[in-house]
């Protein structure tokens, strides 16, 4: 039974650590962007957050698109289908390309009218217009990647999406340096040099990409002899595409409320984004090797083993995010002396990373259990509803009521919608018990109940 744990943590590790440096890596993006652009003022820390409130959007709804190809990609990889393994792959990128493509549309046409739905600060909303107007070109190849780093995961590469990731991160740095501030003979840019250092890394990671799955030697798979399922399709896909969508909206609606406190308010709850993301990030290969190892299982018609590995990873998780938690309340002070703020923002972000570190094992155990675990057997309208119900009946009206009701401060608004987790978690951990989850995708026919 050892053995068998510890060939079991290995392959965890073989999907989890790539993943998790991946992640890390793209959320020092925001990191070294907030660090930077916190040298400007709490103008310009406000005017990137709610630019990039508008931008979540887009990167949930093709999340969802890569989390649906995962599952199916894995599943079928435990068949052995490679037909279906690269019809699946080319579905799923061409409907991310679609979307990313209307995105860049929007954001370019109207950036203005979009940054005021979230201040009234004329100021904020000028600078996030001019960064959301350039931001808008890596969506097109965050679209490419994430189909390619997902195929990359499932067929047991992922470390090639982290050696891409590794080369953005260079560039971001650098371009951060250069652009914003104007250095190596270029002029100062300030909020637009940090999206135009973005942009070019976002696209440096596609090319990176592209070029390692090159050299990988692809064979073309044999011709299908099933028409593909479109129904299976779609019932995975909508309910994950509606979920995330809602879920994103009701972030967004988080941060208008956060945004009609004032602008010192959401330059707090700007400034604690780096640290969310990274922390989410470091436990975020769990999830995926999750939604990797689970669906192969059930591909494999393994389901105790699947039932099993599940609980592991569940608590393999809730012990880095204590380990984690317990070291942002220990270090914040120090996180917040970074930025160039007034003392108000500074404290106000302090209480905001305190709110966080308490409530971030339930997120990281919910974006395991609902995010990889419950979404790997196909039966994606569970999780659907799960996270529907905290969201819009928990996290928003409480999130209203703390903030124009109770008029609370901003780190104890935080607290308080962010209570929807807790509810969240409970219905999770139920429908994980009742085995509904458990299902194994079909490439032609109905799937097994």
């Amino acid at each position: 039974m050892k053995r068998t744990q510890r060939g079991f943590f290995r392959t965890v590790c073989a999907i989890a650590v790539p993943v998790t440096l991946q992640c890390l890596l793209q959320s020092s993006f925001s990191v070294i962007d907030q660090i930077m652009l916190g040298q400007l003022g709490g103008v310009r820390v406000a005017a990137v957050g709610l630019a990039g409130k508008f931008c979540s959007i887009y990167s949930v709804i093709v999340g969802a698109i890569a989390t649906v190809a995962g599952i199916m990609l894995s599943q079928y990889l435990g068949q052995n289908d490679a037909a279906e393994v690269r019809r699946s792959f080319r579905v799923n990128l061409a409907l991310s390309l679609v979307l990313a493509a209307g995105f860049t549309l929007v954001s370019l046409v109207f950036p203005a009218q979009l940054m005021g739905l979230y201040s009234r600060d004329a100021a904020t909303v000028s600078e996030a217009a001019g960064y959301l107007r350039i931001v808008s070109a890596t969506f097109l190849p965050l679209a490419a990647s994430s189909m390619l780093s997902a195929l990359m995961r499932c067929t047991g590469r992922a470390k090639l999406p982290l050696c891409a990731a590794l080369a953005a991160a260079v560039c971001n740095t650098l371009g951060n340096y250069a652009l914003i501030f104007g250095h190596f003979g270029f002029a100062p840019m300030g909020v637009r040099g940090a999206a135009a250092a973005t942009a070019a890394s976002q696209g440096l990671n596609l090319l990176v990409l592209l070029a390692l799955y090159g050299r990988g030697g692809q064979k073309r798979a044999g011709a299908c002899t099933v028409r593909f399922n479109t129904r299976q399709y779609c019932a995975m896909l909508l309910p994950v595409l509606s979920c995330e969508f809602l879920w994103s909206l009701g972030e967004n609606v988080y941060a208008a409320i956060y945004g009609h406190l004032g602008t010192d308010a959401c330059a707090a709850m700007t400034l604690t984004n780096p640290i969310q993301s990274l922390m989410i990030g470091a436990m975020s290969g769990l999830a995926q090797a999750a939604g990797v190892i689970i669906g192969t299982r059930l591909g494999e018609r393994r389901e105790e083993d699947a039932c099993r590995e599940s609980r592991r990873l569940m608590l393999y998780g809730l012990t880095g995010a204590l380990a984690l938690s317990a070291a942002l309340l220990m270090t914040r002070g120090l996180y917040v002396r970074i930025y160039e703020v007034s003392d108000e923002i500074r404290a106000m972000t302090a209480q905001i990373l305190a709110a966080y570190a308490c409530i971030a094992p339930v997120k990281v155990l919910n974006m395991i259990l609902g995010g990889g675990i419950l979404r790997s057997g196909g039966r994606t309208r569970l999780v659907m509803w799960i996270d529907l119900t905290g969201t819009w009946l928990f996290g928003v009206p409480l999130g209203l009521m703390a903030a124009l009701w109770w008029k609370l401060p901003v780190a104890q608004v935080y607290f308080i919608l962010s209570l929807e987790e807790c509810v969240r978690l409970a219905i999770s951990l139920w429908v994980f018990r009742s085995r509904r989850w458990v299902n194994q995708l079909q490439a032609g026919g109905a799937a097994h109940g």
